[in-house]
């Protein structure tokens, strides 16, 4: 799906496909595209994708857990050339800080506080017959009779 055909899409459909909104998308593709012209400025060659089908491939990459195999194909690009723009997008989001987590120090900072939570996952042994080789003979026996 191109990002024309994407932006096509009603609120709702474009949260379904996306899994952000679409003012999270203009935000994301503003802070890309401010990246973009200053990682431009210095040269190099112009990019295959716009900024909006860098976005959404890096969407499609975290929301449906797709490979970079099936992302270079769905846009017409190499593997490594996925790699790599999924990866920019990624750090140029974290960098820019609107969408990065908070730390540990965070956390531990908040108000907020932490419930623990224990799960007894302790590994029972399995019930079962002790093997004899009476036992196995008297099979055998039914079998044949």
């Amino acid at each position: 799906m191109n990002c024309d055909q994407l932006l096509r899409l009603s609120d709702d459909q474009f949260r379904r496909s996306t899994g952000v909104l679409r003012t999270t998308f203009a935000k994301m593709e503003a802070i890309l595209s401010q990246a973009q012209k200053i990682k431009k400025s210095k040269g190099g060659r112009p990019n295959k994708l716009s900024i909006g089908q860098q976005l959404i491939m890096s969407l499609m990459y975290w929301r449906e857990y797709r490979t970079y195999m099936h992302c270079s194909l769905s846009f017409g690009v190499s593997e490594s050339s996925a790699y790599k723009t999924i990866k920019w997008v990624e750090d140029t989001l974290i960098k820019e800080g609107s969408f990065s987590l908070p730390g540990k120090k965070a956390l531990y900072a908040s108000d907020a506080p932490i419930e623990v939570i224990l799960v007894d996952a302790t590994e029972t042994p399995i019930e079962r017959p002790k093997k004899s080789r009476e036992n196995i003979i008297l099979e055998r026996r039914k079998d044949i009779l």
